[in-house]
């Protein structure tokens, strides 16, 4: 573990399988349960669209806000550059962060055709536009926290004498979320904290994106263990080792190949593509009916220096989940790399 981050386990509230109320219980649930954090995902559209879901993530975290009492709430991730103008992002986490001091982190990222074409009608950009758009947005967002008054002139966005009345007292942490080495130097630069998801192969994280956080945070003359590492891992965990490997099915849209889904904005398009590889949807989760197999799974991540895990798991049952992992992984996880 890093000297500066304690480990902290989070939990997921897949905003694209639950409504707003079943969702708000399971978070509620969660915090009784002992789960450090609670993050939510900020789609406009859900990755099917038979029994779909997606509640506006300001309104819900307001919600989720009033009806805990400590658990940390975090965006995983937000796109701050399409759908939303900077300075609205900015505005939504200054009351949200006035209302719950010192609770909330922004998880951001530089977005999906899925939720940002429906509402815009523009053309999907590349990773380049769309990684600008996030520096700039971010950039922007800093100074609106921290200054009145804010006239901004950039390339995407644009404010004139703009002021946050309702700044939180506490500063709210950004993490930068990051697929590659470009978008994870500039999540240690400019991020209190970094994130990815898991199953993608681990030297992914331990030759590219973990050194070029390093080499961000270096560059921004920042100490590197000051950025936290944070991971959302895709976990099937449950007695019943045949049902654990039916739950994932669900999520069958995740075992798509990235190239295969960058340009698709209809949640129905996205749903047939995923049913034709519902079989291998397995393979993005870590799937397991005994607790000790489960940690090995998890044991990688954690000696790579990850202290923030945030545990997604697909089952339709979310309270089975949310005990049995309280109950079985969570205390393991504590005594082992606590």
């Amino acid at each position: 573990m890093s000297a500066k981050h304690a480990l902290k386990l989070g939990y997921k509230a897949s905003a694209e399988q639950f409504g707003p109320r079943r969702l708000l219980d399971y978070a509620v649930e969660a915090e009784d349960a002992g789960f450090d954090s609670v993050w939510v995902s900020d789609h406009f559209q859900p990755w099917r669209h038979t029994d779909g879901h997606a509640p506006q993530v300001f309104a819900w975290l307001g919600a989720v806000g009033e009806r805990t009492k400590h658990v940390t709430l975090g965006t995983s991730v937000l796109t701050p550059t399409f759908r939303y103008e900077p300075a609205i992002v900015a505005q939504a986490f200054g009351t949200l962060g006035s209302l719950n001091p010192g609770r909330f982190i922004m998880g951001v990222g530089s977005g999906e055709s899925l939720n940002e074409v429906a509402v815009t009608g523009k053309e999907w950009p590349e990773t380049k536009e769309r990684l600008a758009r996030l520096r700039e947005a971010v950039a922007l967002i800093k100074k609106l926290w921290t200054e009145d008054l804010v006239t901004f002139d950039g390339e995407y966005y644009h404010t004139k004498n703009a002021t946050i009345y309702d700044k939180p007292d506490q500063p709210i942490p950004i993490y930068i979320s990051a697929g590659g080495p470009v978008a994870a130097r500039f999540a240690g630069g400019a991020g209190d904290g970094f994130i990815c998801t898991s199953g993608k192969g681990m030297e992914l994280y331990q030759d590219k994106l973990l050194p070029a956080v390093a080499e961000g945070a270096k560059a921004a003359q920042k100490d590197p263990d000051s950025i936290e590492r944070t991971i959302e891992v895709k976990v099937s965990f449950d007695k019943d080792r045949d049902r654990a490997m039916a739950d994932t099915r669900i999520w069958a849209a995740l075992a798509l190949p990235a190239e295969d889904k960058v340009a698709i904005h209809d949640a129905r398009e996205m749903e047939k593509k995923a049913e034709a590889v519902a079989d291998q949807a397995y393979r993005r989760w870590l799937i397991s009916s005994d607790p000790e197999e489960h940690i090995e799974q998890l044991r990688p991540y954690l000696e790579l220096g990850f202290t923030h895990l945030i545990f997604h798991a697909p089952g339709e049952d979310q309270s089975r989940f949310i005990q049995l992992y309280s109950k079985e992984i969570l205390p393991r996880l504590r005594q082992y790399f606590g």
